[in-house]
């Protein structure tokens, strides 16, 4: 009797432990963008400054996901909706700005910008600590699966930014020429490669690293029309580009996922998936089961465009060993920017720019389904990132 009580005291004792204590946070990050919209001929218009925000969102809960914090910090859906990152430890964010805002007359115009926000994910609440000058319009971020190092993509001035990380400190270590105007990145698994996507030439050149050195040898692959954002599979076999078509904008026409395989000497692209119109956001699950290109399918189109449609779409690909093949569609909201996986893979948010929110859709194996539940933003989402893996 004495060793029943004592085993049910403990029982309580745990079950007021794991009341008492906060769930672990899994978070991604939000940058929204309130300086521009669309007016009904797909014309961007440009709004003052002083608006845009950065959101902490937690998706420990995965279909009532939480904002923790939204800071006060400039943010562009000029590039790429990969402009930021969070490390592998959820210890920091990084937000590269990629355009700022000057006054011209009575108007507003984009000009380059140099800065990189470093967002303490471990204060309560998270905070910004640092910026840091990087290379001219940085776009595309990555950060290594080590959680030590980061690239960053300067659109304006051809290169790509080599940042340390080391405990709160982030600091530029190198810039690497590339020659061409370069939009994302990404890492191999290994952390011994990264593939960088040339926007307008329609290529991706890698690049070699030993430690915090990062070379480029000018080896390039050929990939689709405008390639405009890239991803590397968990198991490091394959990198797949976005291949946007029309340089940024949706235009009526299909475009494709290039494949592009990782274990040949050297690397080669291997295949072109057809998916839809204007594939912009792109990620790999962290399962390697499925990636998913949004879609623009149109959205930023005049109203009177022959090819203009509300909705963005999410296309769906399998990746089955080297084989990629597109196995479905899910309608989401207006302008799909930037998407983000669950870090078990079973779920995907993805960011609808003209919305304002985020919808939440469940993954099962490689079928992908809308919940039919959002999580509205105090902005446009023009990016979306979770933790690198």
């Amino acid at each position: 009797m004495i060793f029943k009580g004592f085993v049910h005291a403990c029982a309580a004792l745990g079950l007021l432990l794991l009341t008492a204590l906060p769930a672990v946070a899994q978070l991604m990050i939000v940058g929204n963008d309130e300086k521009v919209t669309f007016d009904d001929k797909g014309t961007p218009t440009f709004g003052a400054p002083g608006k845009d925000t950065v959101s902490i969102v937690d998706i420990a809960n995965r279909e009532a996901p939480r904002i923790v914090v939204s800071l006060p910090l400039m943010n562009s859906i000029f590039g790429p909706p990969t402009n930021l990152a969070i490390t592998p430890d959820e210890r920091l964010a990084l937000v590269a700005n990629s355009m700022a805002w000057t006054q011209d007359g009575a108007a507003w115009k984009a000009v380059p910008d140099t800065k990189l926000y470093v967002i303490d994910l471990k204060a309560s609440p998270p905070r910004q600590i640092a910026t840091v000058e990087v290379g001219k319009q940085p776009s595309g971020m990555a950060i290594n699966k080590a959680g030590d190092l980061a690239l960053v993509t300067n659109r304006g001035d051809n290169s790509i930014s080599v940042l340390s990380i080391q405990g709160d400190q982030v600091k530029v270590v190198d810039t690497v020429a590339v020659g061409e105007q370069v939009a994302a990145v990404a890492f191999t698994p290994d952390g011994k490669r990264a593939f960088a996507a040339k926007f307008p030439n329609h290529k991706v050149a890698m690049l070699e690293i030993n430690g915090h050195k990062v070379t480029y040898g000018k080896y390039d692959m050929p990939v689709g029309q405008w390639p405009y954002n890239i991803d590397v599979t968990p198991d490091g076999t394959l990198a797949l580009t976005a291949d946007n078509g029309n340089g940024g904008r949706s235009d009526g026409h299909i475009d494709t996922v290039s494949v592009i395989d990782l274990e040949a000497t050297p690397p080669r692209v291997i295949d072109r998936v057809v998916v839809g119109e204007a594939p912009e956001g792109f990620v790999i699950s962290p399962t390697g089961q499925i990636a998913v290109a949004m879609l623009l399918n149109g959205n930023d189109a005049a109203k009177t465009a022959w090819y203009y449609r509300p909705k963005g779409k999410v296309a769906v690909l399998k990746i089955d060993g080297k084989k990629v093949t597109k196995v479905g569609e899910v309608e989401v909201g207006g302008l799909p920017e930037g998407a983000v996986f669950s870090p078990d893979g079973k779920y995907l948010y993805v960011g609808n720019y003209i919305d304002r929110d985020i919808s939440i859709l469940k993954v099962d194996g490689t079928t992908v389904t809308d919940t039919g539940k959002k999580l509205a933003l105090p902005g446009h989402p023009a990016s979306m990132r979770g933790r690198a893996h």
